[in-house]
């Protein structure tokens, strides 16, 4: 995964009122750490932030930050957003080693449709959207593709079935679901109704039947 670069600017003056100050210049607050850093407060350019997150990997691509005259391999770890606007309030970076494993989350996409599911009219439910896993930057993947075309009502596909690239594990249950196909409460309480619909005739029809059966044994009394 290639870099981009991204400059953050060094000597910020920390507060509420110093960061919605930034924040109206376009500017978002930021704090880098890692390897020994304990916490550099610095702000980034609002519009370059979006640009380099914006591409596949999200928050998992790597960063090289310049801070002042030094450079740093790094990944944005947290990013807190406004609650209706969603813009960008505060990120963290996080500076990185190429060598060195670390946990990131990896979003789960589906591939694929159905036809099977489809034509029994079930649904297939996505039970798990990210993955925790465990690799070196470089190896980290932008999404984790997960192929249902072969899935059938009833099957599912659990954590130990995902396809992970050589070099990336994950701490998570096996046995966690991930994805599950089934029949949708409305059609099974279709086929109850039908099948109720069908017992129905058949108690109606022996009905009928024993009441001519009756009828016939009366006309024959009347006739001796």
């Amino acid at each position: 995964m290639a870099e981009i670069t991204l400059i953050a600017e060094p000597g910020r003056t920390t507060g509420s009122s110093e960061s919605r100050r930034m924040r109206s210049a376009g500017r978002v607050p930021a704090v880098v750490y890692g390897h020994g850093i304990e916490g550099i407060s610095v702000s980034v350019e609002g519009r370059d932030l979006r640009h380099a997150l914006s591409g596949e990997a999200g928050l998992n691509q790597l960063l090289s930050l310049k801070v002042g005259s030094d450079t740093h391999l790094a990944m944005a770890r947290s990013l807190q957003r406004h609650p209706v606007r969603h813009t960008v309030l505060h990120v963290d970076f996080q500076i990185v080693s190429r060598d060195e494993v670390i946990s990131a989350e990896v979003p789960i996409v589906l591939i694929g449709e159905s036809k099977s599911v489809e034509q029994e009219k079930g649904i297939v439910e996505q039970l798990l959207t990210s993955l925790t896993v465990n690799a070196t930057p470089g190896l980290i993947p932008s999404n984790i593709e997960v192929d249902i075309n072969d899935l059938t009502v009833g099957e599912s596909i659990r954590v130990g079935d995902l396809p992970l690239p050589a070099g990336v594990t994950t701490d998570v249950s096996p046995d966690d679901l991930v994805v599950m196909a089934s029949i949708t409460r409305a059609v099974v309480e279709e086929e109850v109704a039908e099948g109720e619909g069908v017992e129905g005739e058949g108690v109606a029809a022996e009905g009928a039947g024993a009441e001519s059966a009756a009828s016939d044994g009366a006309s024959g009394s009347e006739e001796g």
